[in-house]
């Protein structure tokens, strides 16, 4: 279990280096004011940011997602492979069922994580350097929310979190598991790892097409109070509002940005994963059995005439 735990650390640091860009331009194109947009679409924000604010833009709140990500990534592997010996034997219906679990414990840490994420990439749109930073890092962010909001401040978005990542990482699980199984990815294969990286990059996509509507939503409520104002009452007026505005077609506002950010970031983590467990396996396989005792000989050896 504790390899899990390490190899989800691993996966995951690796994997927000590799991502954190495009998930700045999914925040940004998501929670835009519609009347008034700053950016035209994906490539249009991703040109808009580095002009503006420099290539450090797109690394904006890096550092709650590096801390909890990894964390959180720990968790999440650690408790899929735990639930997967619990549940006994290895079906796509238990790879979902292990998944989900994973991605509903791993919220209570996932939420406030992207709560300072969401407000730390919003700080500052359109600026080179702020004028006025109202949060110094993540951690003062939610400090910050804490002192003015409380607990339930710094939970906000919990429940779209859950509706998100329950479903979200069972699908992701059982998609690994079924291309894994489809592709033949054995440790004496030549082609391993493009094929993790494939199995992994697809799952990543797979997930975010399935829960993708909740993550807007979460986004927005995260958002929300951004300046002091507060546009939403709660998840159901989130919706209406949004609809009303924007139509059916705000569900789907950044969803480029996020599937191009999907395969990188998910082929890296699982790739990421998987090898780190291989390679400890054998390590600790090669030193079991070196560390065995000789056999202890029983039959009595010939003597020499």
């Amino acid at each position: 279990m504790a390899l899990d735990f390490a190899a989800g650390c691993v996966g995951g640091a690796a994997g927000v280096l590799v991502g954190h860009p495009f998930d700045t331009v999914k925040v940004r194109l998501q929670v835009q004011n519609v009347d008034k947009p700053l950016y035209r679409g994906t490539l249009h924000c991703f040109q808009s940011i580095v002009r503006q604010e420099s290539m450090l833009g797109l690394y904006k709140g890096i550092g709650s997602p590096m801390m909890g990500l990894t964390f959180i990534n720990a968790i999440v592997f650690g408790v899929q492979g735990n639930a997967m010996r619990r549940l006994g034997r290895d079906t796509p219906l238990n790879q979902f069922l292990a998944g989900a679990a994973a991605g509903a414990i791993q919220c209570v840490i996932c939420c406030p994580m992207e709560l300072a994420k969401t407000r730390m990439q919003m700080q500052g749109t359109g600026e080179k350097k702020s004028k006025r930073k109202m949060y110094k890092n993540s951690l003062d962010c939610l400090v910050r929310i804490y002192r003015k909001e409380g607990f339930r401040g710094i939970n906000r978005g919990m429940v779209t979190t859950l509706l998100r990542e329950t479903p979200g990482f069972g699908v992701y699980f059982l998609a690994y598991d079924v291309l894994t199984r489809s592709l033949g990815c054995e440790p004496e294969d030549p082609y391993m790892i493009p094929k993790l990286l494939f199995a992994g990059g697809m799952s990543g996509i797979a997930s975010w097409l399935s829960t993708y509507p909740v993550d807007v939503i979460k986004s927005r409520l995260q958002a929300d109070g951004v300046g002091g104002v507060n546009k939403y009452s709660g998840i159901a007026d989130c919706v209406r509002q949004s609809l009303q505005k924007e139509g059916y077609r705000v569900f789907t506002r950044g969803l480029t940005s996020t599937l191009l950010r999907a395969f990188p970031v998910n082929a890296t983590t699982f790739a990421t994963v998987t090898l780190f467990l291989i390679y400890m396996r054998r390590e600790e396989e090669c030193s079991m059995q070196n560390s065995e005792p000789p056999a202890v000989q029983l039959q009595p050896q010939p003597t020499s005439m």
